[in-house]
C-alpha cells in the first residue's frame, strides 16, 4: 500500500497515536517536490535511520519532525497533537534536534552552548537551576567534553563541535531526537562512540546516515528515501540489498550477513551505470 492509499480511519488512529508521527507528509521548494506523501511513525525507543543519496528529502523530512518547516499537505503530530498546534517551547522540551553544521561568532565556551540545551525548561532571566546544572554535567560527561568545558567554541575542529552540539540536545533531555548525520567530521571511533551513545539513550531516535554499515550496525528499523518518497523500509536485514542499493545509490555491492543476529554488512563493488527505475511498491512505514 503507497501513503497515498492509507484511508480515513487510517489517518485518524495515527494522528491519535503516542509519539513523534508524520502522516503523508509533502514540501515543495521553488516549485519542486522535495517530499512527496512521506509517512513515519517511530516505535517508541527505537532508533530510525534515514537513508538515501543526496537530494532525497532526509534533512527536510528531520525539519518537519521537529517543527521547523510546515508541510504542505498531510501531517506530523506529537501524541495525537498537531505540531502546528504547539508552542516552540512544549516542542523544544520533548524533541532536541542536531544539525549537520552549527557555527556562531559569539565568544562561547563548550560549557555555554550545552547550557543552551536547558533553555526550554527555564524561565526568562533565571538562573540555571540544579536540576539543569545537573542535566548539563551528566550531557558533558556522555559525550567525553568535561575536560573541555571551558575551552573556547571557536577552538574546536569540526567533530569536537559535533560532539558539543549531541552534548547540548542531551541536556535538552528529550524523549525524542532527530540527527541529521550526526557522524560527519568524526573519526571512526568517534562515529561508533556516538551511535552506541544514542542507540543507549532511554528515548525515540530518527537519524539521517550515509553509512549503510553504520545504519546496519546501529538502528533498529530503516527507512529509504530516493526523489521525496519512500521506496523501502523494515529492519536492516529486509531493507539493505543489492537490488534497492542498486536502484537507489546506482552503486554495485556484495550484501553479506554478519553476526549472530544476522545484520548486513555492505562491501562496495563499483558504480553501475545508471540506476534502476524506482520500485513500484512504496509502502507506508512503520
Amino acid at each position: 500500500m503507497t501513503a497515498a492509499h492509507i484511508d480515513g480511519a487510517a489517518q485518524e488512529a495515527a494522528v491519535a497515536a503516542p509519539g513523534l508521527r508524520a502522516r503523508r507528509v509533502s514540501r515543495t521548494a521553488d516549485g519542486r517536490v522535495i517530499l512527496d506523501g512521506v509517512s513515519i511513525s517511530p516505535a517508541p525507543g527505537a532508533t530510525v535511520g534515514l537513508l538515501g543519496p543526496n537530494g532525497s528529502g532526509k534533512s527536510t523530512l528531520l525539519r518537519l519532525l521537529a517543527g521547523v518547516l510546515a508541510p504542505a499537505s498531510g501531517v506530523v503530530t506529537l501524541d495525537g497533537r498537531p505540531l502546528d498546534g504547539l508552542s516552540r517551547r512544549d516542542i523544544a522540551r520533548r524533541i532536541a534536534v542536531v544539525e549537520q553544521q552549527a557555527d556562531t561568532q559569539v565568544e562561547l565556551t563548550v560549557l555555554d552552548v550545552v547550557r543552551l540545551g536547558r533553555t526550554p525548561h527555564r524561565r526568562a532571566w533565571t538562573p540555571p537551576s540544579g536540576a539543569d546544572e545537573r542535566a548539563v554535567r551528566e550531557a558533558l560527561a556522555r559525550t567525553g567534553l568535561t575536560d573541555r568545558a571551558h575551552q573556547s567554541w571557536h577552538t574546536l575542529s569540526g567533530g569536537e563541535r559535533q560532539r558539543v552540539q549531541i552534548a547540548r540536545a542531551l541536556a535538552q533531555e528529550p524523549r525524542e531526537l532527530l540527527l541529521d548525520e550526526p557522524t560527519n567530521h568524526l573519526d571512526v571511533q568517534h562515529q561508533l562512540d556516538l551511535l552506541t551513545l544514542v542507540t543507549s539513550l532511554p528515548v525515540t531516535s530518527v537519524v539521517a546516515l550515509h553509512d549503510l554499515n553504520l545504519a546496519a550496525m546501529y538502528c533498529d528499523r530503516l527507512v529509504v528515501l530516493r526523489e521525496g518518497s519512500v521506496v523501502a523500509h523494515g529492519t536492516p536485514g529486509d531493507v539493505l540489498t543489492e537490488e534497492l542499493i542498486a536502484g537507489v545509490y546506482g552503486v554495485r555491492a556484495a550484501v553479506t550477513r554478519e553476526g549472530a543476529d544476522g545484520r548486513p554488512h555492505v562491501r562496495f563493488l563499483g558504480t553501475v551505470a545508471r540506476p534502476a527505475p524506482r520500485d513500484a511498491t512504496h509502502a507506508d512505514p512503520r
